[in-house]
């Protein structure tokens, strides 16, 4: 008799109130956690018609100091991974004799410890470029 209640006790969990899933708050969490992260909008507007997605304010593509600011200074400032830090001549000397084409594809697609456009891939091409004019012309 004693082995019988034991195998009915392994068989259920030896609640009575049922599946405990079964409960409406249980469902509404359990609902609000699977429930998707964002959501696409069907219908008669064009993708082009929508606003494009930003990850930084616009800035235009003259205002170098404030893209270096931005995105650049928390390792050019600093000099954290071995970045040359802006105005340091004697590091930056080997790099500026590359040629500003060599330093704008270092500074888009990423170079060593650096990643593209400084982390920051909403940034435009243009916007990264006149970073790096940015950093040239302070550190010449």
């Amino acid at each position: 008799m004693i082995v019988i209640i034991i195998i009915a006790n392994m068989l259920t969990d030896g609640s009575t109130q049922g599946n405990p899933g079964d409960d409406k708050m249980v469902q509404d969490a359990i609902a609000q956690r699977i429930a998707p992260v964002g959501k696409v909008k069907t219908g008669t507007t064009t993708a082009a018609a929508q606003p494009a997605a930003t990850t930084t304010p616009a800035v235009g593509a003259a205002d170098g100091k404030a893209i270096y600011t931005q995105a650049c200074f928390a390792c050019h400032g600093t000099g954290a991974a071995g970045a040359p830090k802006l105005g340091d001549k004697a590091a930056w000397e080997s790099r500026i004799a590359q040629g500003k084409d060599t330093l704008y594809n270092h500074a888009l697609g990423g170079f060593k410890a650096m990643p593209p456009k400084g982390g920051n891939k909403g940034l435009a091409d243009a916007d990264v470029k006149a970073a790096v004019d940015y950093l040239i012309a302070n550190s010449q």
